[in-house]
């Protein structure tokens, strides 16, 4: 069994989830965590973030609920409401950094949610890459480089096949997976005790 992570570093539920996510797999070493990202905002979704007049009230929301952080330098990106959130360029960087550090990509892209919802840095720009990739400890040269590939692309595209394969119509969703049964462990937002409680009736 292992544990499938289906989110949008674009969905500002998927950063209110990264605690839980952080906790469920420190608890569970034993257990191959793969992160797919789900393409909230593309296609005709792909416009400036003044057409999603709910974002402000939703993020007070989700810090209400999970205690997650907006920073003002995001608050500030956002001000003037002609930033386009692009998930497509956000899931080519996800696709990097798993490159880069495949063992690694659960820690990453909390990292990279934080880039963006208190740094406020744009998620298509190749140095907010840098930036994480350089925190981490890897190679930075090499995952701007997987960023900008023409690769990249089909990468992010692969990733939101195997989301809608899995059957996700919600981010974040934390899944089981165990050969063909898949299990819906979160949808949204649950705490970690509420997922291990969801595991738990999976192996008894």
């Amino acid at each position: 069994m292992k544990l499938v992570h289906v989110f949008d570093a674009y969905c500002g539920w998927s950063h209110g989830f990264s605690d839980t996510l952080r906790e469920v797999v420190a608890r569970h070493p034993e257990l191959e965590v793969e992160v797919v990202s789900g393409g909230l905002f593309t296609g005709e979704r792909r416009v400036p973030v003044r057409e999603f007049g709910y974002v402000q009230g939703a993020n007070a929301k989700i810090s209400e609920l999970t205690g997650a952080a907006f920073g003002d330098a995001y608050d500030r990106l956002i001000a003037d409401g002609s930033f386009v959130m692009d998930s497509e360029d956000a899931a080519r960087g996800i696709a990097a950094l798993r490159q880069a550090a495949p063992d690694r990509v659960a820690e990453l892209a909390p990292a990279l949610q934080r880039a963006f919802y208190v740094d406020g840095l744009s998620l298509s720009e190749p140095a907010t890459y840098r930036k994480v990739a350089e925190a981490a400890g890897l190679d930075a040269d090499a995952v701007v480089a997987a960023f900008e590939a023409p690769g990249s692309r089909a990468a992010a595209e692969a990733d939101f096949r195997r989301s809608a394969q899995l059957g996700v119509t919600a981010f974040p969703t934390l899944l089981a997976v165990d050969d063909d049964r898949v299990t819906v462990l979160a949808r949204g937002h649950a705490t970690a005790n509420e997922v291990d409680r969801r595991l738990a009736s999976l192996v008894a």
